[in-house]
């Protein structure tokens, strides 16, 4: 799955990876949801590191569509919530 980090890039990420992935995203959500700017923070930060830490970057003149478009690592609660699907940021 091809994934894109505002700011940053693409990155592929295994099918295997995307459970961890979901559960991240999970929490992210529950932030989110109770408006929590410390939490919420905190659970964007540890998605995106994980994103980083299994994806393999593309080149940046790669044209593969993105799957998945992340917010970056400064983004505020509102820009994210306006981000979420049904499914949170990363779809099960």
């Amino acid at each position: 799955m091809i994934v894109r980090l505002m700011g940053e890039g693409q990155l592929d990420v295994a099918a295997e990876d995307l459970p961890a992935l979901n559960s991240l995203d999970d929490q992210l959500e529950s932030a989110i949801e109770s408006g929590d700017e410390a939490t919420f923070r905190a659970a964007l930060h540890a998605l995106l590191e994980n994103v980083r830490k299994v994806g393999t970057p593309l080149p940046p003149d790669s044209l593969a569509p993105s799957e998945l478009i992340l917010p970056p690592a400064d983004a505020h609660i509102a820009e994210v919530r306006s981000m979420l699907g049904d499914d949170g940021l990363i779809p099960d």
